[in-house]
């Protein structure tokens, strides 16, 4: 299937590692031009170099997304680098589950935030654009309780009522709005690769709770969040796709 995103120009939050990078590479493998943000100036460097083999216009920036005035600065350079911007891809997260006040403000603020932020520093950029999309990564965790209710689970169900609430204020305007809810996602380095080495009792747990005997791979949820980002999706908005592996009960209507 042709996604008909060659030429078509994204950014993506936390787009040097897991989730994020795979969306990126997947959407510079299908001809789009791509930039990304990260913490660390080393990664982001290295992923540029990786991008720009495939053939497309890439850039990135070192940042902290709770950083207004840089992160709005990063969107403004994409924009001029790429020539544009037709998808935004909301990836970063806190993952900041503790009870205290400081957990519930970094939440907040990363998760939140730094979403509705790139989003609306994107916007002039979106409404000129003949493809416009957002995608929003949330998680179940944001639909049921689980090992992560609290400040991480209520600021996930934000972001999925947030998107929905979007995507009907900017139908009118051609702009697409989705969210994608992972279930457990493992990869080097991310948190069920720290969780198993740390936390072994809980990671068997986690991973019990799965009818598929295993978590989903960075991969699996970067084609979902592609997809719904592309033109080959151009009457989905409004939708918070689940990619969990059945592990979660609740029916979404």
């Amino acid at each position: 299937m042709d996604l008909g995103l060659k030429g078509l120009r994204a950014i993506v939050t936390g787009g040097t590692k897991g989730i994020g990078r795979r969306a990126a590479d997947i959407l510079a493998d299908e001809g789009c031009h791509v930039s990304v943000c990260s913490r660390h100036a080393d990664e982001v460097k290295a992923c540029v170099a990786a991008l720009g083999k495939k053939g497309v216009k890439a850039h990135g920036q070192a940042l902290d997304v709770a950083d207004k005035a840089a992160l709005e600065s990063w969107v403004a350079s994409a924009a001029a680098e790429l020539g544009g911007i037709d998808i935004v891809v909301a990836n970063v997260s806190a993952l900041a589950g503790a009870g205290t006040e400081e957990a519930w403000q970094q939440q907040f603020e990363v998760d939140v935030m730094h979403t509705v932020r790139t989003v609306n520093a994107a916007m002039p950029q979106l409404e000129a654009s003949k493809a416009a999309s957002v995608v929003i990564v949330s998680s179940v965790s944001g639909r049921e309780v689980d090992f992560f209710a609290g400040s991480y689970g209520a600021t996930k169900a934000a972001l999925i009522h947030y998107a929905h609430g979007l995507a009907c204020q900017l139908a009118p305007k051609n702009i697409r709005v989705n969210s994608v809810s992972p279930g457990n996602v493992y990869f080097k380095d991310g948190i069920w690769n720290s969780i198993e080495k740390d936390n072994p009792e809980l990671f068997k747990a986690a991973l019990d709770l799965n009818p598929t005997g295993r978590m989903a791979t960075a991969e699996e949820v970067g084609r979902g969040i592609v997809f719904l980002a592309s033109p080959a999706s151009s009457f989905t908005s409004g939708t918070n796709l689940v990619i969990d592996g059945a592990l979660t009960k609740g029916v979404q209507f």
